[in-house]
């Protein structure tokens, strides 16, 4: 297990979000991701539960991302809401040739306790490759203000698909 923590975009500061501490595992197949956010949860705008499907524009409100790529410039983009909404594309190159990707929906859960949040998901991924893998966040507060949380972030705006957010890299694991 890897645990690190998130670090705010240094132009998009959230006073109410004290950390972001992610944990990553490769179980076989499996990307098990853990995001827990500790700080003023109530001033967090957090999307209400719906049906666990498929769902396009998460990231316009608070959510959870992982970024997987193997060799080469294709990556895997998965965005989980608090909602229990997710999405999963695929990129040919950097923010190129982005199309939905078959995916086993994650199971994603959420649990939430005075001061912290916690999302937990599993990824389905059936590549046996090295996985490098980006975690990030977006936070809205319910003044409508956003941060962009990330491993790393390159100079400039805030940028998830940037190479230098793969900041996790996980070997396959013997099983796989």
């Amino acid at each position: 297990m890897i645990a690190r923590p998130l670090l705010p975009h240094a132009d998009t500061p959230c006073p109410d979000v004290e950390a972001i501490c992610v944990t990553a595992i490769r179980d076989n197949k499996w990307l098990r991701v853990a995001f827990t956010v500790t700080g003023d949860i109530d001033a967090l705008a957090l999307p209400g539960p719906q049906v666990p499907e498929r769902a396009d524009g998460l990231w316009r409100t608070t959510c959870f991302e992982a970024f997987v790529r193997t060799r080469g410039p294709a990556y895997r983009e998965f965005n989980l809401s608090p909602s229990g909404a997710w999405a999963a594309y695929r990129f040919s190159g950097y923010r190129a040739g982005m199309a939905n990707t078959v995916a086993t929906a994650p199971a994603i859960a959420l649990s939430r306790q005075s001061g912290r949040l916690v999302l937990q998901a599993a990824l389905l991924l059936p590549l046996r490759a090295c996985w490098h893998v980006g975690l990030s966040a977006v936070i809205e507060t319910r003044d409508g203000a956003k941060s962009y949380w990330a491993l790393a972030h390159p100079p400039g705006a805030p940028d998830f698909h940037h190479e230098d957010c793969f900041a996790i890299e996980l070997p396959p694991s013997r099983a796989a």
